[in-house]
C-alpha cells in the first residue's frame, strides 16, 4: 500500500493508522499517478472550493489526455453545438442537446473512474466480476451516446435538411 493512504482497519485490524505515517507521502511513491505526477496530494480532502474545482478539472484533463473515446465525444459535442447555433435552433432545443452531451461526458468520466478502481483492485489478474463491472460501465456510456445521437438527430437533422434544400434552390 502506498504511503499516505490509510489502511482499512476493519479489513486489516493489524494495520497501522499512525497519523504521521498518513501525512508522509514521498514523491517517489507515485507510481500509480503516471498520467499526472503532480497529484501528490490528491488523496486528501480538498481544503476549499477552489481546490475542489482544481481536482475536478484534473479529472477532466486526465480523461481528455488518456481516453480516446472522451476526445471523440468532445469532438461530436462540438459539432452538434456548432450546428445547433448555425441552424439557430431554439434555446430549449440547444439546452436538450447540451444536457445529453453532459450525460454522455459524465458517463465517460464515471466509466474511466470505475475502470481505474477495478484495475487498482484486481491489478494484473483476471476476475470475472471485474469484467462484468467494466462491461456494464462501458454499456452505460454506449447507451447514453446512442440516445444522445438519436436526440441530436431528431433536433438537428430536420432544420439541417431544410437549410441544405434552401441552399440548393438559391444556387
Amino acid at each position: 500500500m502506498p504511503k499516505g493512504l490509510r489502511p482499512n482497519s476493519a479489513v486489516n485490524p493489524s494495520a497501522k493508522t499512525s497519523s504521521s505515517q498518513d501525512l508522509s507521502q514521498s514523491s517517489s511513491d507515485q507510481s500509480l499517478n503516471t498520467a499526472n505526477p503532480n497529484r501528490e496530494l490528491s488523496w486528501k480532502v480538498a481544503s476549499n472550493l477552489l481546490v475542489s474545482f482544481k481536482y475536478a478539472w484534473a479529472g477532466v484533463s486526465y480523461a481528455f489526455i488518456t481516453q480516446r473515446n472522451f476526445r471523440i465525444h468532445i469532438g461530436v459535442a462540438t459539432l452538434a453545438l456548432s450546428l445547433s447555433f448555425l441552424l439557430k435552433l431554439s434555446l430549449v432545443k440547444i439546452s436538450i442537446i447540451t444536457l445529453t452531451i453532459g450525460a454522455v461526458l459524465t458517463m465517460e468520466l464515471l466509466n474511466t473512474a470505475l475502470e481505474s478502481v477495478v484495475d487498482l483492485t484486481v491489478q494484473q489478474s483476471y476476475h470475472e466480476l471485474a469484467k462484468i463491472a467494466k462491461d456494464c460501465a462501458a454499456a452505460a456510456v454506449l447507451i447514453s451516446a446512442l440516445v444522445a445521437v438519436l436526440i441530436a438527430g431528431l433536433l438537428i437533422v430536420p432544420p439541417l435538411l431544410d437549410w441544405v434544400r434552401s441552399s440548393l434552390l438559391f444556387s
